[in-house]
């Protein structure tokens, strides 16, 4: 790589942008048009949001019990509606006379059984704040719908950010409403959206996190091509011949505008404090979406022209944005803990006082007994390792090899589908398990974009798709040998199906017409059948024992 000093009298200047001042506002028919295409995307963008959001409210309150996990988050949700906190409860309960398992009471309405000691939380309180409005605002505790109302509407809403998240990376409107649509009908999707746990809202929230952004980017490129229009233009500019690997490109010596801060950067950081108060895991997309957000405006100097791109890039636009993101993001997550601080009950609210000269000493007692709780939580996340039959290798998710059975139950009679066949003993069954399609083909895509983004380094889209895989994904090498679950990879669903997305631009980029329409028809057509097949095990459908047999293709399904 070589430099050459150019004089700006040479006349060798690059041409302004589209975006450069004085090319005249936009004519009124080019505004129209716009304004009818954003219509257009909306309207659909809604319309695909009801599809997915009756797959998911459509028998919400089925199965009328404690499906797995609820156990914790929706009493605990309970609990802190009714007391401010998180309660303990007894295994048992005495209904009528007779010992009663606290869960099927608890379903059945008779919901005030909590003890009252504080109970002993290892996640964040937000995702069971954000449960108990469910709780709330749809009929309170023993009501089914409305302990799994807020999942199914976070899970609604991802939908929509979905699709505007796919529509800002590839431009075209087939695309993104397919990525829509295939979060609409997932498997994983559908289930984590009707019950009660937490990690849909870790979802909603990166992806909404993402999304901002995207938006941010944009905004940036916009700013960065506008100053190098007046940059480049001036008499004091001075041009730089850079040549590399056998191509030569001008230069401009200078470091463009500061684009560190933006609301939009801002909203995102509230949104990752969110996400992590969910769960820490949270903190992941945090890291990883504040470096790539950086890079992209580097990277954007960089394809303006400007010379310094990376230098002012880290620090013109890196720096200042942890100088404001760090503290949102720090000030959200301490802000979803307020009712811990409120309340002289909650645990180990007084451990501080307890235990002189321990723990951080120099801080505040209550700050004190904040840390020391979180080294607890931190011990349990980083030490548990429990038998458990439905546990699953992290490096196995993406594939589905182990799904979570969350609910199995045989029925009496031969209520719904059982109809069809009166011979056989009757079932319902809620199965975490993706559209093995969708998974199996966006782990492929996610291969290919691995390929893509060493032999095409400057397809910045492509990181855009990898970051909230190795985000969501990647962190849970480190903990092989920890109980883990295959539905935790709700969180990267939306970033497999962008893989598929960005391979299927790519097709439609190469291929004709003709062929593009019936790769991409097909495709969705029989991803949508086996979907319809697996709905039933979703949802807690009642069927023939032979019917869900079938729906277990390897023993590890079982």
């Amino acid at each position: 790589m070589s430099y050459l000093s150019v004089s700006p009298t040479v006349g060798v200047v690059p041409a302004l942008t589209s975006n450069s001042p004085g090319k005249g506002r936009p004519s009124t028919k080019s505004t129209t048009s716009t304004r009818r295409r954003s219509l257009l995307s909306w309207t659909l963008t809604l319309l695909m949001a009801v599809l997915g959001g009756a797959l998911r409210f459509l028998r919400l309150g089925q199965p009328q019990a404690v499906v797995f996990d609820e156990t914790y988050y929706v009493k605990d949700a309970w609990t802190m509606l009714m007391t401010g906190e998180a309660r303990d409860w007894p295994e048992n309960v005495i209904v009528n006379g007779t010992s009663t398992p606290v869960n099927t009471a608890f379903a059945s309405g008779d919901t005030d059984h909590w003890l009252a000691s504080a109970e002993y939380v290892v996640h964040p309180p937000l995702g069971k704040w954000l449960i108990a409005v469910g709780l709330k605002l749809f009929g309170g505790a023993g009501n089914t719908f409305a302990w799994r109302a807020s999942v199914a509407i976070a899970g609604t809403i991802a939908i929509i950010l979905m699709i505007r998240v796919a529509l800002r990376l590839f431009h075209n409107l087939p695309i993104a409403l397919a990525a829509g649509f295939l979060m609409s009908i997932d498997g994983v999707g559908i289930v984590m959206s009707r019950t009660g746990l937490l990690d849909n809202f870790i979802m909603a929230f990166a992806l909404g996190a993402f999304l901002l952004l995207l938006i941010h980017r944009d905004w940036a490129r916009r700013r960065i091509a506008e100053r190098f229009a007046i940059d480049s233009t001036l008499r004091s500019a001075r041009w730089i011949v850079r040549t590399r690997h056998g191509s030569t490109r001008l230069m401009l010596d200078a470091h463009g505008p500061m684009v560190a801060f933006s609301w939009w950067r801002a909203g995102a950081a509230i949104l990752l404090g969110m996400a992590t108060g969910v769960k820490w895991s949270g903190a992941y997309f945090f890291a990883a979406f504040c470096v790539i957000s950086v890079l992209w405006d580097a990277w954007e100097r960089r394809q303006a022209g400007y010379r310094f791109w990376l230098a002012s890039g880290i620090i013109r636009d890196g720096i200042p944005a942890a100088l404001y993101m760090v503290p949102l993001y720090g000030l959200t997550y301490l802000a979803d803990w307020a009712n811990w601080f409120i309340h002289p009950d909650s645990y180990m609210h007084d451990w501080a006082a307890n235990h002189p000269g321990e723990g951080v000493s120099w801080l505040p007692q209550g700050l004190r007994s904040f840390v020391e709780y979180h080294v607890e939580m931190w011990h349990f996340h980083t030490t548990l390792d429990v038998p458990h039959a439905y546990r699953a290798n992290p490096l196995t998710w993406p594939l589905q090899v182990r799904p979570t059975s969350f609910y199995w139950e045989w029925l009496d009679g031969h209520p719904g589908l059982c109809s069809l066949d009166t011979s056989q003993r009757c079932v319902a069954a809620v199965t975490s398990l993706g559209n093995p399609l969708i998974w199996w083909l966006g782990s492929a895509c996610v291969i290919a974009g691995v390929v893509i983004a060493i032999l095409r380094r400057g397809d910045w889209r492509i990181w855009a798709v990898l970051i909230g895989f190795i985000a969501g994904w990647l962190p849970w090498a480190q903990y092989l040998n920890r109980t883990t679950f295959t539905f935790y990879c709700i969180v990267i669903l939306p970033w497999i199906i962008l893989a598929i997305c960005y391979v299927a631009d790519a097709i439609r980029s190469r291929a004709s017409t003709l062929a593009w329409r019936l790769t991409f028809i097909s495709t969705l057509a029989v991803i949508t059948l086996v979907s319809a097949f697996f709905y039933p095990i979703w949802t807690a459908m009642p069927v023939p024992y032979d019917f869900w047999l079938s729906h277990m293709w390897f023993d590890s399904w079982i």
